[in-house]
């Protein structure tokens, strides 16, 4: 049987530099971060160990240092940036990726966001 538990991580805020405009790749911009990730989480059920769950704290200070780091003009490119960091994390049991970007600033009227999903084998 396959399990299908989740983590979710919501609100992470990033200043990055991203977008396709000259203006947008002079200074960082908010983003808000917000991932789904599908494991199995049968080990942690039975152990009540952090070595049998995901480190959520760990993962969120990876997505926001890889997003620091990163120089992409679309959202969309850094939610694959996003995905592959977290399937090459070492021994992830991570099936599943869910990543939503949100640009609070960009709109005066609306927030754009996108919403990307990736299993380990479409990856």
């Amino acid at each position: 049987m396959v399990h299908k538990d989740k983590v979710c991580i919501e609100n992470i805020h990033v200043d990055t530099v991203i977008g396709v405009y000259e203006f947008e790749q002079k200074a960082p911009q908010l983003l808000l971060i917000d991932l789904e990730l599908t494991s199995d989480f049968s080990a942690a059920f039975l152990s009540d160990n952090l070595e049998d769950a995901l480190d959520y704290d760990d993962i969120t200070q990876q997505v926001r240092a890889f997003c620091k780091n990163s120089r992409y003009a679309l959202l969309e490119a850094l939610a694959g940036g996003i995905i592959r960091l977290i399937f090459e994390r070492p021994s992830t049991t991570i099936s599943k990726v869910a990543v939503r970007i949100r640009k609070p600033e960009a709109l005066k009227q609306a927030i754009p966001a996108i919403w990307c999903e990736r299993t380990r084998g479409k990856m």
